[in-house]
């Protein structure tokens, strides 16, 4: 598997994916053309910010299964293309949160007392202009914290142990959350603004957040201070520049910038009160080597069909849930390839029922598995990550629903497809020591083997029927690994599941079809036929 590394990362998680045995490229400062081209075998690719992940190029990577941002901002990552091509994308969100957290501190300290104007005056022109620098002490003060994420709520843990009272704007966090923090949480932004001495951003830049705060904004905040060691974009430079220059704000700290490398121009560079550090949020020994290893083992977790624990496009589960639900990925994947190749008509519904203990877990992962085994036998392209996505266009309504009671079964999944009249569906359960088992399929109590090829027959419950069925496999030299027979009355329809070793050819089928006791068969090749 080869990983190209297109920004430069620790060593750490380079060495880390070679001891893997991964072919590691590293290729630094490309050309856009000079990225397509290097991209075109890749299985993984990992950023840091600098290097702009287009549609362009993930239609140009036929191999690439993730890229991982070695950082937390993923705003140079076009996702909804990255999510149309099947490619993971994740970030590593705690590597550098208390990096970024500190330097945040930093920079509100650093404003409030003049400390680089200081600094520079009497280093660089020997003036010892004590009388000039007048700061402000943060005890007492209010400070406005928009994004309360984990940047935000690790600046805010530590400002109020400063004797700073918090309060936060966050559309996507509840109430009961941000006071468990210390904080308190506002309705709108203007009131956030109103209310803080100090404002920082801890939102990523979306169209929605870019430039939320403007002149009108900074006007609320008058007499205080502004600092962001988020992103770029989202307070309008030019604004802040002259917010701080007409004394409307006392200072700002910028560490990041719409435009990266900054350039020579931007305002924020000329105002005397504003301080700019060139994107320093992260920079650390410890923080750097964090993000590193951490994106690594995403990428490694990808390459093993593992969960990717910091995807923002496919399902994720938390690290200490995983083993519960681990058994049920595969089992929903091949219940979902069942269930559709025994459905004659077009798929127009999927229902994935969770029974029993699996219904208490997070079964995201577990439903985006079933809905790939749904689509694979169409010859659809899809994985995990793509399958709510090809299933919202093309039409096909995915319910999901859970149950606390799951019959004789201590969890059971069902996996049912329809077009509205018609439907077909698979039960599958986990019996003790990882054993997974077909428990029931269009209705038929059964008990298969999940795995290898399969034969399953809708036949008369007639004497002679499956001695048919074993000859004519035996004849054509399939052995039958195991079978099970289940029916609705004696004499009435049955239907038979046949574990093979070996694969059914058409010819075979055909003659088994053209038996009067036999209603139909269908051959199902499970595991790509390796088992």
């Amino acid at each position: 598997m080869k990983v190209l590394i297109t920004d430069p990362i620790a060593d750490a998680g380079i060495q880390l994916l070679r001891d893997e045995g991964y072919d590691v490229e590293t290729a630094y400062n490309l050309s856009e053309e000079e990225l397509l081209e290097a991209i075109a075998d890749a299985n993984a690719l990992i950023v840091r910010s600098g290097t702009e992940v287009t549609r362009e190029v993930f239609e140009a990577a036929d191999e690439l299964v993730i890229v991982g941002r070695a950082g937390i901002g993923v705003d140079n990552i076009d996702i909804e293309a990255a999510t149309d091509n099947g490619v993971i994308v994740a970030n590593a969100p705690e590597g550098n949160v208390r990096a970024a957290a500190e330097h945040t501190v930093a920079m509100a300290f650093a404003t409030a007392r003049s400390i680089p104007q200081a600094h520079a005056r009497l280093s660089k022109d020997g003036e010892w202009a004590k009388g000039e620098f007048l700061g402000t002490e943060i005890n007492d003060k209010t400070l406005g914290v928009v994004g309360f994420g984990r940047v935000g709520q690790e600046v805010a843990k530590r400002l109020s142990n400063l004797g700073m009272e918090i309060v936060t704007f966050d559309p996507y966090i509840s109430e009961e959350r941000a006071a468990q923090l210390g904080a308190e949480l506002v309705d709108d932004l203007d009131e956030c603004l109103k209310r803080a001495d100090f404002l920082t951003v801890h939102t990523p830049l979306t169209d929605e957040t870019a430039n939320m705060i403007g002149a009108e904004e900074l006007a609320q905040l008058e007499g205080g201070y502004v600092v962001n060691c988020a992103r770029g974009g989202i307070i309008d430079e030019a604004a802040l520049a002259q917010a701080v220059e007409d004394g409307i704000l006392k200072g700002a700290a910028v560490d990041v910038f719409a435009s990266e490398p900054v350039e020579p121009d931007n305002p924020l560079l000329w105002v005397d009160d504003i301080l700019v550090t060139p994107h320093l949020g992260a920079s650390t020994e410890a923080a750097q080597e964090n993000v590193a290893t951490s994106t690594a083992k995403q990428v490694m977790a990808a390459f093993a069909d593992e969960p990717v624990m910091n995807a923002l496009n496919a399902p994720s589960v938390d690290e200490s849930s995983f083993p519960k639900i681990q058994p049920y990925i595969d089992l929903a994947d091949t219940a979902g390839k069942i269930a559709v190749q025994l459905f004659d008509d077009r798929v127009e519904n999927v229902e994935i029922t969770f029974a029993g203990d699996i219904a208490e877990e997070d079964t995201d992962l577990v439903t985006a598995s079933a809905l790939k085994g749904v689509f694979e036998p169409l010859e659809w392209q899809v994985n995990a990550v793509n399958a709510p996505r090809i299933a919202e266009r093309r039409g096909i309504d995915v319910t999901e629903s859970k149950s606390h009671q799951a019959e004789d079964f201590q969890s059971l999944i069902t996996v049912s497809v329809s077009n509205g009249e018609n439907s077909v569906s698979v039960d599958g359960t986990q019996f003790a020591g990882n054993d997974p088992r077909i428990v029931r399929i269009a209705g038929y109590r059964v008990d298969a083997v999940p795995h290898g090829h399969m034969l399953i027959a809708r036949n008369e419950d007639a004497p002679g029927v499956i001695g048919f069925i074993g000859t004519t496999l035996g004849e054509a030299g399939i052995n039958i690994a195991g079978m099970f027979n289940g029916r609705e009355t004696i004499g009435g329809e049955a239907l038979s599941v046949y574990n093979l070793d070996d694969p059914v050819p058409d010819e075979v089928l055909d003659l088994l079809n053209a038996d009067g006791r036999i209603t139909d068969t269908k051959y199902i090749s499970l595991d790509n036929g390796d088992n």
